[in-house]
């Protein structure tokens, strides 16, 4: 934590409820984090009275650049201060309307604030007040919570949950980010009360589902999403991974578990939300694609190009960016299969080129997935196909050509091709110019415009294309 920075901020909230008689006290996940000794740069202040009025004293106490928001509708204040953010709030107690998550809100005391906290270990405070400052007020026994890694609702968890479900996906994510145990009580009740989550709109369900993938182990809260049935409420998809069928005595992975494991390999080499995405698409389309073969056995053939064209309409219901990011994880579940599939064969150096120009940039994280897939029980297989994947590798850096090829495009385009043709078939178009890009993949000619062009003369007059006149001065324009 940034320590003589918190203790200013901290100093400042006690000189302000000193100087201006109004009792103020921390709370929730700042002090949590405290005594977890975790880095915390969100610090909630609740006050009795204004919390607008109180934020306006600090900031001028703080006598120094920051940046003060009012919420006047809710009557709550944030002051930003460098890399902190200090939230105030006036004190209150809450009632809900069963069909709504929006509290009817009414001024209350420190305990009614407190009871209104969706688990123990967030109803801990500490005074900022002079007759009892850095005093702890723990009225849930959230410090023996926090001993004890326990997760665990103040009040009774079926009025906790139905009042606001997105306390139960908070719940799974505080389980996960912290590595504690969600109590069987709250755990039961948040089963029982799965189908309150509809009422949650997307966005608010991705944030959190967004933090739990990105924990150190997101595995945890995976399976606590699927125990309790709130996975199958927004991502009946993932939950169609679950489960072995057996025909004949061969039966196939569980998809579900097995794509458990390759988030959480991912997540061990790498902290981008995306790649981590696309772990948990990699093998969405299996269900879709699962066939039996007498002799065969199991197959899941096509799964990769149905599962890249599933991430869109997926992004697009579970409320995830439909830019850059969702093609990126398009790209990364279509070619997931690719680097082990060249060590089926001899790995030629055309076959790493194409391999290089379609990833692009995104060809480190497509290693980084492809071993991350690597999870057979059977080690010799297992060590076999991390051996075979590490010559991949070493074949990519030979090749010599990383920074050219990410993002590469051949050096004639379809522009050229009309330039140089009597042709308006997009089809024709579209087969001479790929025939050029296999070509400098191939190795057959060299990635150089001058070698392109005559190769494009020649093949496109192989297809009985007309040129169009002067040929040498469209080669140069």
């Amino acid at each position: 934590m940034s320590g003589v920075l918190s203790n200013k901020i901290i100093n400042k909230l006690k000189y302000t409820s000193q100087n201006t008689g109004q009792q103020a006290w921390l709370i929730g996940g700042y002090v949590r984090d405290l005594l977890l000794k975790r880095d915390c740069k969100d610090i909630d202040v609740v006050v009795l009275g204004s919390g607008i009025d109180f934020a306006k004293q600090f900031a001028e106490n703080l006598n120094d650049k920051v940046l003060v928001t009012y919420f006047k509708n809710f009557g709550t204040a944030q002051v930003k201060y460098r890399d902190f953010e200090i939230e105030f709030v006036g004190a209150r107690k809450e009632s809900y309307q069963r069909d709504s998550r929006k509290p009817i809100v009414e001024d209350g005391t420190l305990e009614d604030d407190q009871k209104r906290r969706d688990f123990t270990i967030n109803a801990l405070s500490i005074s900022l007040n002079a007759k009892d400052a850095e005093t702890l007020y723990d009225p849930f026994n959230g410090l023996d919570d926090l001993k004890n890694k326990i997760i665990r609702t103040p009040l009774d968890p079926d009025k906790t949950f139905s009042d606001d479900p997105l306390r139960m996906m908070r719940a799974i994510r505080f389980a996960t980010q912290l590595g504690f145990e969600i109590e069987e009580k709250t755990l039961k009740s948040i089963a029982d009360n799965k189908q309150r989550l509809e009422i949650i709109s997307g966005e608010r369900i991705i944030a959190e589902l967004n933090k739990i993938i990105l924990s150190n182990e997101p595995s945890i809260g995976f399976r606590y999403l699927f125990d309790t049935g709130l996975l199958n409420i927004f991502f009946p998809e993932m939950v169609a991974l679950q489960g072995v069928e057996w025909i004949g005595g061969k039966g196939h992975k569980d998809n579900f578990y097995h794509t458990l494991e390759v988030l959480d390999n991912v997540a061990k080499h790498s902290d981008n939300l995306w790649l981590r995405w696309a772990a948990i698409l990699h093998d969405i389309a299996k269900p879709a694609t699962k066939k039996f073969f007498e002799g065969e056995g199991w197959t899941f053939h096509g799964h990769e190009d149905k599962g890249a064209k599933m991430v869109r309409p997926l992004f697009r219901r579970l409320r995830l960016p439909l830019n850059d990011k969702m093609k990126y994880v398009e790209k990364l579940v279509f070619l997931h299969l690719r680097p082990i599939a060249l060590t089926k064969e001899t790995v030629t150096d055309s076959a790493v080129r194409r391999l290089m120009v379609e990833a692009g940039d995104a060809i480190d994280d497509l290693l980084i997935l492809c071993q991350s897939d690597i999870t057979s029980k059977n080690e010799a297989k297992k060590k076999k196909y991390l051996a075979n994947l590490e010559i991949v590798k070493q074949k990519i850096a030979d090749v010599g050509e990383k920074d050219r090829l990410r993002n590469w495009q051949p050096p004639i385009t379809g522009k050229d091709i009309i330039q140089n043709f009597k042709i308006t078939d997009p089809k024709q178009i579209g087969t001479l110019k790929n025939k050029i890009r296999e070509a400098i993949l191939e190795g057959g000619i060299a990635d150089d415009r001058n070698q392109a062009f005559e190769y494009m003369i020649k093949e496109g007059k192989a297809m009985g294309l007309k040129t169009v006149s002067s040929l040498e001065t469209t080669q140069n324009k």
